[in-house]
């Protein structure tokens, strides 16, 4: 463990660090690869690291989690993905969705909720993007209306992950009377059950455990405690989970470019072609330092947004947490293409595990907000730029 680490991270979180990279050791890349290659889930995994505790980690402990906050619960994506068996779904279920609930959710729906996605029983999808607004979330068109006490929710998202495996998915929509133009966003758990609530599933390159799907809400009649929170509080409630969202991204970035990192450094140092091992060459040598040099100013600022966010400070953890996502993105993409490049064509073969990484590390840059739109929001928030829209 780098002095960094242990000066910025207490003895619990350096605890939790090596419990679970334990775990993810005895799961590696292999795992991951046969499940993708045969069409499964993770299963075993989940299950694993559910009982361990550490899928909740971040959870109320009254609902079965570990009280703790987004520290901890990166930690824990971080170092799945450093053993290359990162589990997508900490992203969505515990991060945005346990969080969402744990801060704005009623009595019964944390009762109802929480305790199993803190137990990894239960699972929720997250449903934001939509086909037209692409990253322009003022532009969600997915509308609520009341009909009695209920509500009728109507609309299309796409890019929603893990929704065959979810047993609801947390739909953001907004009331059909918000007609000035501003955004009212409004948070829904819709069962994955309910009559008129589609789903597709979107063909992707990408191979992952986790699918991809378009969802079509055809006038899905939900009760009203199916509402999260306060109608006239969407928009806080919407970066509550948002800005989880981007920490974990980053952690997931960091975990894969870790993982591909550390193969690249193990090969340097044996494959001999002249007389010494490639990695005493410099060109091998020093983008591979590089790399490692990214991915830990990546982590800092990682650390940085996870406890502005666990401290309550959402202004401050929204630009920290933006930033970090843009540095592991870019950091995780970097690391995986010179891992690769080191290999040569070893690094294209099955046997590495580095090929696939390609296309998977892009993730970190594309979702769930692109680079151009971290810039924009840094140029207009923290520069104080004028915008171009």
């Amino acid at each position: 463990m780098s002095t960094a680490r242990t000066v910025l991270e207490t003895e619990e979180h350096q605890a939790l660090r090596a419990a679970v990279a334990a775990l993810g050791k005895r799961y590696g890349r292999d795992y991951m690869t046969t499940v993708i290659r045969e069409g499964n889930h993770t299963d075993e995994l989940w299950a694993e690291a559910a009982k361990l505790g550490y899928l909740g980690v971040n959870l109320p402990e009254e609902y079965g989690g570990g009280g703790g906050g987004m520290a901890e619960l990166s930690i824990v994506l971080e170092e799945l993905g450093a053993a290359g068996s990162p589990l997508l779904m900490m992203i969505v279920s515990p991060a945005i969705c346990g969080t969402v609930i744990a801060r704005f959710g009623t009595d019964e729906q944390k009762r109802t909720w929480l305790p199993g996605l803190a137990d990894g029983s239960l699972t929720m999808a997250f449903g934001i993007t939509e086909p037209d607004a692409g990253s322009n979330s003022h532009r969600i068109t997915t509308t609520a209306r009341r009909d009695g006490d209920d509500w009728l929710l109507t609309g299309r998202k796409v890019f929603v992950s893990g929704v065959d495996i979810a047993d609801a998915t947390l739909i953001v929509g907004r009331t059909e009377d918000a007609r000035s133009g501003k955004l009212k966003p409004c948070l829904f758990i819709v069962p994955r059950d309910a009559p008129g609530f589609g789903r597709n599933r979107i063909d992707m390159e990408l191979h992952a455990p986790e699918k991809q799907f378009e969802l079509v809400l055809d006038d899905v009649r939900l009760p009203a405690d199916a509402l999260v929170g306060d109608e006239d509080a969407g928009l806080l409630q919407l970066f509550a989970g948002l800005n989880p969202e981007r920490i974990m991204t980053a952690a997931f970035g960091i975990g894969m470019g870790r993982f591909a990192l550390s193969k690249a450094v193990e090969y340097a140092r044996t494959r001999q072609v002249w007389k010494a091992p490639i990695g005493s060459h410099q060109a091998i040598a020093h983008p591979l330092a590089t790399a490692h040099i990214d991915l830990e100013l990546s982590r800092l600022m990682m650390q940085k947004a996870a406890r502005l966010y666990d401290e309550g400070d959402d202004i401050g953890a929204g630009e920290a947490a933006n930033m970090a996502k843009y540095a592991a993105g870019e950091a995780c993409v970097k690391a995986v293409d010179q891992a690769v490049h080191t290999l040569g064509g070893n690094g294209l073969t099955r046997e590495y595990g580095l090929a696939s990484l390609i296309t998977a590390s892009r993730v970190a840059r594309i979702a769930p907000v692109s680079r151009e739109m971290i810039l924009n929001y840094v140029s207009h928030q923290s520069l104080g730029l004028p915008k171009s829209y």
